[in-house]
């Protein structure tokens, strides 16, 4: 359903290490909004739902909402470092059009919510 690089699984993973809360884990979800209708969300959590579903993933525990697997699955991420920067990328094959700075998108059936400022 979801992909994750190696390169982007370590970086997650290291930034987990990182928190001081046990049993963190990444969530991935989609928000109405953004520059094209719909956002990724992105980030740690530790709460869990019954309405969520849960993933192994390059030895990452993932979790997303059962509303948001539609827009998600085959979902691919990945991190690339620029120069003294880097950052996460996602290709999502659900998405029709996305904005330029690529954390927003809509899918052929949704438009979500498009903002008037750009991204």
């Amino acid at each position: 359903m979801i992909t994750i690089s190696e390169t982007a699984a370590e970086q997650l993973k290291t930034m987990l290490a990182e928190q001081e809360v046990p049993n963190m884990f990444l969530r991935l979800g989609v928000t109405p909004g953004g520059c094209s209708g719909f956002s990724y969300a992105m980030g740690f959590d530790d709460n869990e739902s019954d309405q969520d579903v849960y993933l192994e993933v390059e030895g990452l525990k993932v979790v997303v909402s059962k509303d948001d697997v539609r827009f998600l699955n085959g979902l691919e991420i990945d991190f690339e470092e620029s120069g003294m920067t880097g950052g996460f990328t996602i290709n999502n094959p659900n998405a029709i059009a996305t904005c330029g700075c690529g954390s927003s998108f809509r899918t052929k059936e949704e438009a979500g919510n498009p903002s008037a400022e750009p991204c």
